[in-house]
């Protein structure tokens, strides 16, 4: 949410072009040397991850299943199927690189207008009303 806050800013204030690249994706490109389908694991804090699944080669890379969250379990049975897990909370460890990001961007063309760009929020909003204070 940060980032987009200055993100939108610096539209405003200098003209700059904008567009979104999730992290998973900037992950998948990082990926150099594995191929085949890889599953994305990004800590989602809560004993849960985020997961998506691309498929990679040498020349492209695919989303197959986008991001979303689930259960340790989950991971560690894909693990113990022998699918390869990567990113920030898997083996081998990769971390989004601000030069992959650069790279993403100036491969694209779908820009879009500050007010449009949104974060992506997987969990349900849910917040709890404390009961007002009482005096005695």
């Amino acid at each position: 949410r940060a980032a987009i806050a200055v993100a939108q800013g610096w539209q405003l204030a200098r003209g700059v072009k904008l567009l979104g690249i999730s992290s998973a994706e900037c992950l998948a490109a990082q990926a150099q040397g594995i191929f085949g389908r890889v599953n994305v694991v990004i800590d989602a804090q809560r004993g849960e991850f985020y997961l998506a699944t691309w498929e990679i080669s040498a020349a492209a890379r695919a989303e197959i299943a986008p991001l979303k969250i689930v259960t340790a379990a989950e991971i560690a049975a894909r693990k113990n199927a022998g699918e390869i897990c990567a990113g920030p909370a898997a083996e081998p460890v990769l971390f989004p690189s601000a030069g992959m990001l650069a790279r993403l961007a100036a491969a694209r063309t779908n820009f879009v207008a500050g007010e449009k760009l949104e974060p992506v929020y997987l969990r349900e909003v849910n917040f709890v009303k404390s009961p007002p204070s009482r005096i005695f």
